[in-house]
């Protein structure tokens, strides 16, 4: 019994393969067939390929691959593989161009089939991160250095064959798809960029606009406070959405400039008394801007109203006079229909 278990137990002991660089080839591919320059990215200014497409050239899996580098580690410095980052991957994956998108842009009107074949191939989205328990794996990318390496740590025919037609292919893309490539990515980098300064505006804006004072539904303007009055009346007239209707005995050329300040469809009336100066203001305006109409006033009205689309406001002093002397302005709870029918 004892020799028979040391025979099984040699048997066990000749069937382990301790050579880790001989990789078992699980796809059958044709090389010949088998674009390799349309595999070559530029990522950090640098030609490189994943390991998932050298995984396929070379006939092994991705983990099979990666786990044959990791037993090498110490060939494979920063500048013959590195990993992407998380960012980088999703940039990379936002570059899907096509050839038509680029030569509308007079990117790659010079280039070739061949080389515009390459220069989409540079932004076209790679295979997806491989998941593992649920968390997602980043790629890892080879330089040239790092693919001629791979030669020594693989050490089959097929690595050899395989790394042979990759220093070609890296030999044969033009320095011009290279340099497109950058450019592209630099511009890709200005829009996101770009992106992120306006949405930073964006919310410097919105909170400047909830921090501005609110209009107040009463407003009293002291003596002297000509301007503030002014300004307030002008945020009336350009919130107005559909109408503005004022009901004034006194009005000039200012009260015409005020109402100028509206949107474009709104519309705007004036009821005053008839004085022939403001009259020729009048026409000589609605000759050159938007027409303000004028309805003359049956008799003399103590208060002054200021319709604004559905609100009425009570005036405590002629529009031109705002502020030059103590006055408010309240909004009242009245209709504007109830205002016009008592004209």
């Amino acid at each position: 019994m004892d020799k028979q278990s040391n025979k099984k137990k040699k048997v066990k002991k000749a069937e382990v393969v301790a050579n880790c660089d001989q990789l078992p080839q699980v796809i059958n591919h044709d090389l010949a067939n088998i674009n390799i320059e349309s595999l070559i990215r530029i990522i950090r200014g640098q030609k490189v390929m994943f390991d998932s497409d050298l995984a396929m050239l070379y006939g092994v899996t991705t983990s099979r691959l990666n786990e044959q580098v990791k037993r090498n580690v110490n060939r494979f410095p920063d500048d013959f593989m590195f990993q992407l980052t998380k960012e980088e991957w999703i940039v990379l994956r936002s570059q899907i161009a096509t050839a038509k998108d680029l030569k509308s842009q007079n990117v790659i009107s010079n280039l070739s089939e061949n080389q515009e074949e390459v220069l989409i191939s540079q932004n076209a989205t790679s295979k997806p991160i491989e998941r593992r328990g649920g968390t997602q794996k980043l790629p890892h990318v080879f330089t040239r250095n790092g693919i001629g390496m791979l030669s020594s740590v693989l050490r089959s025919e097929t690595a050899v064959e395989v790394n042979i037609r990759i220093m070609r292919a890296f030999t044969a893309i033009p320095d011009i798809v290279n340099d497109n490539v950058l450019m592209m990515q630099r511009i890709l980098h200005i829009e996101q960029h770009q992106t992120e300064t306006d949405e930073k505006v964006n919310k410097i804006i919105t909170t400047i606009e909830n921090r501005l004072p609110e209009q107040l539904p009463e407003q009293i303007f002291a003596t002297g406070c000509v301007w503030d009055a002014w300004a307030y009346v002008s945020d009336l007239v350009r919130s107005a959405k559909k109408r503005i209707v004022l009901i004034d005995n006194f009005v000039d050329d200012r009260v015409l400039s005020l109402l100028d300040k509206r949107a474009d469809d709104v519309e705007a009336t004036i009821y005053s008394r008839y004085y022939e100066p403001f009259q020729t203001d009048l026409k000589k305006h609605n000759e050159q801007y938007r027409e303000v109409l004028f309805v003359q006033l049956p008799q003399k009205n103590h208060d002054r109203f200021l319709i604004i689309d559905d609100d009425v406001y009570l005036l405590g002093a002629s529009v031109k006079d705002m502020g030059v002397g103590m006055c408010a302005v309240t909004k009242m709870q009245v209709s504007p229909e109830t205002i016009l029918q008592l004209i």
